[in-house]
């Protein structure tokens, strides 16, 4: 592994992590036992998100495409519920909360990670 993959990895491990602390803060549906709890959450949020997500988008597209992406919510909030029935010491009070904390970590991370330059997002002036 090169150690610029390895620097990407641990910034997108951090705003991971950053976003489901903010998140708890924010939203009484969700709590961290411990610190440990929240760092290994991260961790394992960004595997699911990197390997399960895109498995069960592709299953799930002719149901994305019929509710125009509103399922990808749906799916989101179930990676999150994922992550909390395995790590001991992170609790999602139920499915909405799950739901709008997925939501809000993934708007959140988006946002940080355009911040300091990890999405390449690009503007441009058509003429």
């Amino acid at each position: 592994m090169r150690s610029i993959d390895l620097v990407r990895f641990l910034v997108f491990w951090g705003v991971n992590t950053l976003s489901l602390w903010v998140a708890d803060a924010l939203f009484d549906g969700i709590a961290f036992a411990t610190a440990q709890a929240l760092f290994v959450s991260g961790l394992l949020l960004g595997l699911v998100n990197t390997f399960v997500r895109p498995a069960l988008v592709l299953l799930t597209l002719p149901l994305s495409v019929v509710t125009l992406g509103f399922f990808v919510l749906v799916i989101n909030a179930l990676m999150l519920l994922l992550v909390a029935w395995l790590v001991p010491g992170f609790l999602v009070a139920g499915f909405w909360s799950g739901f709008f904390v997925a939501l809000f970590v993934a708007v959140f991370s988006f946002i940080v990670n355009t911040l300091i330059g990890y999405n390449k997002v690009t503007i441009r002036r058509i003429e």
